[in-house]
Formats: structure tokens, C-alpha cells, sequence
């Protein structure tokens, strides 16, 4: 996909005094969020996150935003502004900087210090700017403010950008928990006094706009995990994202009250808890940790093990364990604690995981049982009301959600007394301009995903995620004839062998005739040419299976002149 929208057209150049918004991730789907704020020749980005596959990517190691936009205005660039440190807002940063290393970031203190831990597997310095509720920099032409947002991660900001053609309020994640873990609120003061100045755009969280009501709190989850913990038997496994601290903290509180002894699992989760912990965003009991190496000398009723894995990623560690593929093995009676809920395109790989332990003999505790060890991250509706009836903006971009969540975002918006003409709804790389106080779509710009496949970024494209798609789905055929390099008559074969099919082998012996009779009909008619042949091998073959196995496998045929 290069363009995501063929009826609209490149947007012309911006007028003057104008302020552009550039979604490149994160509008239309959850994830590999960043958009591009413009005026007056000057650029701001915010956030730079990845998204990750699903089973219709193979082989797919994560997703970034299209940088083709921004590629030859890289100098243009004044700052990077990061909101919070999870990984569909911070993950594609080294992948930016590898086209300009000197963009300066700027974040709180938990952010970049994630950041520079990401950067620094990637060999890349980075210039940093540590930023704080309540501060205010300028950079270029954007006078940014920064707001404190409870959010799932500590540290979590919103941001509201002053410029001459007009003041945006863009929240970042949030919600608006009123007893957080670390105290710290959701700043709607903050909210108020720019609603009082005037927001000319407010771009806004619509990950749970179509969830009635408020967000629980997060300490609501504590009664919930005491419980598992008094009834589990054996080990206790959670598996959270590797950047909730918050959830971590639970678990810790839990493990010290209950007795036992707590271990990180994979390299990502004793990183940034290690972060967490020297910045004072994690506290942990004395002598409650200990090193993964040493839970043998424990009994199995005072351990419990904290790693990743909660959305079924491939490669986490839990689901590792569920396949027999990890140096622990999840046993008889063992409680596994998914403590976050599927984000959206992940079902399949969680039920997946889940099933996979169950069979082991666990017992899996999730968002989707009778056991409450989630709470959201991301404000409800209820929540999105309180901040449109405070900040009373003039437009209205819903970001960060599916088309669905958008939607329900704009509907929210109308309900407290926006105008929808006011409320322009934009996929990734849909252009808005703002122009007199006035928001609208404008136009489109190029705006694919860029899959980082292995070692390669940008080179595996939907023909190649195609052809894995069919090699795993459809099975392969390979075809191998020798020819009389003049004549055009066959000397041996073909020969065929199949991949990826329930038949007997033999069956294929029924399409070896067919693929004769088209090689001798096309010779008599004068083609001779391998590559000629090879295509009238794929179609002999191609409708044979289709009819008689009503399968569209792989088909590679080869021919060799003798």
C-alpha cells in the first residue's frame, strides 16, 4: 500500500500563516503512532512508534510509519516530541534517526531513558531534551507547553503546541485516573487554562471512546491479584507489557504480602524495570527479588515470575513456554496472570497462547475471564466528555484508534456541542489543514507500511508477504522439465514435488499427462523458449490442482535446455 487514499489528491502547498497536520501512523489503527505538525516551512513530529504484525504479515518483525513524507525535509525538523515510552510511541525513533542521528528528542525523564536504552542497541547517540509537566520550550515556530496524563506508563504527557497560525492539544494516551499508583492526576487545570486560551485543534485519544462510562482505576486490580495469589497451588507466571510499571508494581506489592519471591523474565522486561526502579518509578520490597538462575532453589509456591508475552508475540517469552521452546516449563497447576487485554488484531494470538498453556495442565487467569487483572489505559467516554466540555475546542481531529474508535470519538465531540463540519476524520496520511480556524481535509500523501523483515527495513513488500502467505496457506508445487534445446522435445520429466498437502504423493501423477500434452502443444506451435514454457507449465498445472484439489498453491516450474 503506497497511497491510502486514491480519491484525494496530493494537497497543494500550504498557505501562508497555515498549520498542516500529517497523520503517519496511528489513524485507522492501533499503533505506530506519529503524526507531523507544519507551518511556516518548519516541521514537529510527534511520536514515532511501531505497530505490530498480525497473521496476515509472515515473517514480519514490527511495522514503522512511512518516512517518505519527511525523507528530503529532514533539516526542516525542529524536535521529536515523544508522549510516553510504549512501543507504538517510541519504537521506530532509531529507524528515524538512522536518516538523520542529531533530531532532537524530547521527553520526560522515563521516556527518553527507554529511548536511549532502544538507541543504544542500535549504536545511535542521540541529542535529548528532558521536559517535565508545567514546562514550556520553543522549538523553531512550535512554543510547546507540557501536561501531565495518567496513563499506563508512568511519565506520560500531553503537549500543547502554540503556533502563529493556531494552538493544537494533542493528549497522547491518557486517561483520567483520579487515585493513581504514583499520585500522579491527569493535569485537567492544565486542560482548562488552554481550553481558556483557545485550542484552535484538539487531536485526542480514541482508543476507548466506544467503552461507555470511566476507566476503572488502576488499584481496582489489586483485590483481583491478592486473589489469584491466595489460590494459586504452584508458581505464578504474569506476563504484561515489559513498559507497565504500574502492573509490575501490583504484582511486586502482591508477591511481598503473599510471601514469595519474584524473578524478571527476557531481556526487554529486566531492562526497563531496572530503568523503572533507578528513577524511583518502581519500588521494590527488600528481598523480594531474586535472579531467574536461582527460583530452583526455591519451592514452586514462593515463586512468581514476571515476563512478557501477554499479546501473544511470537517471540515473548510466554508464549515460548506454551510451545515447550523456554528454559522454564509450565507445569501441572502452574497460574498464569495475563495482565493486559488483546489489542485489537491480536485475539487470535492470545487465545492461542492461552489454549497452549491450559493444555500444559496451567491455570490462566485474563482480561476475558471472571477475574479483573485489567484495567485500560485510555480514557472511556465518559472520561472524553469531561475533557470536550473543559477544553471546548473549536475542531476536533479524533487520533490513536481504528475507524471505528474515530468515529465514536467524533460522535462524542458533536454530543458536547462541536460542530461536525468542525471534526475532519483522517486515516494515516490524510492531510488536515488548519486555516483560520478552520480544520479540514485537504488531501493525501503517500503513507504504506514499512516492514522491518530480519535485517531488512523497507524492501518486503505486499508481493513478497503474498507469496508467504500462499506458501503457508496453499502449499508449494515445484515442476522440473529437460528439453531438447532445438527441437523443444522433452528428454526427462517432469518432475514434480509438492509441498504442504494432505493427498498422497501420487496424486500428481494424474497431471504430469496434462503438463506433457501443453509442453508438446505449444512446441508445435513454434515456442521454444524456456521462460515461454514455463508459464504454459504454471497454467496446466495451476488449473489442474485448482479443479481437482481446489487449492491455488505456489507453482515454480523449471525448465533446462540439454
Amino acid at each position: 500500500m503506497s497511497h491510502p487514499h486514491p480519491e484525494l489528491d496530493v494537497p497543494a502547498p500550504l498557505a501562508k500563516g497555515a498549520v498542516r497536520v500529517v497523520p503517519l501512523g496511528g489513524l485507522g489503527e492501533i499503533g505506530r503512532n506519529m503524526t507531523v505538525v507544519e507551518h511556516d516551512g518548519q516541521l514537529l513530529i510527534i511520536d514515532c512508534g511501531v505497530l505490530f504484525p498480525d497473521d496476515h504479515q509472515p515473517g514480519v518483525d514490527l511495522i514503522l510509519p512511512d518516512f517518505e513524507y519527511i525523507e528530503d525535509r529532514l533539516d526542516d525538523i525542529q524536535a521529536v516530541i515523544l508522549t510516553h515510552g510504549h512501543e507504538d510511541h517510541i519504537g521506530a525513533v532509531p529507524y528515524l534517526l538512522r536518516l538523520k542521528p542529531d533530531l532532537p528528542l524530547i521527553g520526560s525523564q522515563l521516556t527518553l531513558a527507554l529511548v536511549e536504552a532502544k538507541l543504544k542497541e542500535h549504536r545511535i547517540k542521540p541529542y535529548t531534551l528532558g521536559v517535565a509537566e508545567g514546562m514550556r520550550e520553543v522549538f523553531g515556530h512550535f512554543d510547546c507547553e507540557f501536561i501531565a496524563v495518567n496513563h499506563s506508563i508512568p511519565d506520560a504527557l500531553a503537549v500543547f503546541v502554540r503556533t502563529p497560525g493556531g494552538t493544537l492539544l494533542h493528549t497522547g494516551d491518557f486517561k483520567m485516573d483520579q487515585l493513581p499508583l504514583d499520585g500522579r492526576i491527569t493535569d485537567l487545570r492544565a486542560f482548562a487554562r488552554a481550553g481558556e486560551e483557545g485550542v484552535d485543534l484538539f487531536l485526542t485519544d480514541s482508543t476507548n471512546a466506544t467503552v461507555p462510562g470511566f476507566t476503572a482505576p488502576e488499584r481496582d486490580i489489586s483485590a483481583a491479584i491478592d486473589k489469584v495469589f491466595r489460590g494459586a497451588e504452584r508458581r505464578i507466571i504474569a506476563a504484561c507489557f515489559s513498559s507497565h510499571m504500574h502492573r509490575v508494581q501490583q504484582v511486586l506489592d502482591a508477591a511481598e504480602r503473599n510471601g514469595r519471591k519474584v524473578a524478571f523474565v527476557g531481556r526487554s522486561m529486566i531492562r526497563n524495570m531496572g530503568i523503572a526502579a533507578d528513577l524511583g518509578h518502581l519500588h521494590v520490597p527488600d528481598r523480594v527479588l531474586v535472579d531467574v538462575k536461582k527460583l530452583g532453589d526455591l519451592p514452586d509456591d514462593q515463586v512468581v515470575l514476571i515476563c512478557t508475552g501477554s499479546q501473544g508475540e511470537p517471540m515473548a517469552a510466554l508464549n515460548r513456554m506454551a510451545n515447550r521452546d523456554h528454559r522454564i516449563d509450565v507445569g501441572v497447576d502452574d497460574t498464569i496472570m495475563l495482565l493486559s487485554s488483546p489489542i485489537p488484531g491480536n485475539e487470535g494470538s492470545v487465545w492461542r497462547v492461552i489454549n497452549g498453556l491450559m493444555r500444559l495442565g496451567a491455570h490462566v487467569v485474563h482480561s476475558g475471564g471472571t477475574d479483573r487483572v485489567h484495567v485500560s489505559g485510555h480514557a472511556s467516554a465518559g472520561e472524553l466528555l469531561y475533557c470536550y466540555n473543559i477544553v471546548k475546542p473549536k475542531n476536533v481531529l479524533p487520533v490513536h484508534g481504528e475507524w471505528r474508535h474515530l468515529v465514536a470519538n467524533r460522535d462524542l465531540a458533536i454530543a458536547t456541542g462541536v460542530h461536525p463540519d468542525h471534526i475532519p476524520l483522517a486515516e494515516d496520511g490524510v492531510v488536515v489543514d488548519l486555516v483560520d480556524g478552520r480544520a479540514r481535509v485537504v488531501g493525501a500523501v503517500p503513507c504504506g507500511y514499512v516492514y522491518v523483515d530480519g535485517s531488512s527495513v523497507g524492501e518486503a513488500d505486499e508481493d513478497l508477504l503474498k507469496d508467504r502467505r500462499i506458501l503457508r496457506d496453499e502449499g508449494f508445487i515445484s515442476v522440473m522439465v529437460v528439453i531438447n534445446s532445438s527441437s523443444g522435445a522433452i528428454l526427462a520429466g517432469p518432475e514434480i514435488t509438492a509441498r504442504g498437502f494432505a493427498e498422497d504423493a501420487e496424486i500428481f501423477d494424474q497431471v504430469r499427462p496434462k503438463i506433457v500434452s501443453a509442453i508438446q502443444d505449444a512446441t508445435a506451435k513454434g515456442v521454444t523458449d524456456p521462460h515461454q514454457l514455463q508459464q504454459v507449465i504454471r497454467r496446466a498445472v495451476g488449473g489442474w490442482v485448482g479443479g481437482k484439489i481446489r487449492r491455488r498453491p505456489m507453482i515454480i516450474p523449471t525448465v533446462v535446455e540439454a
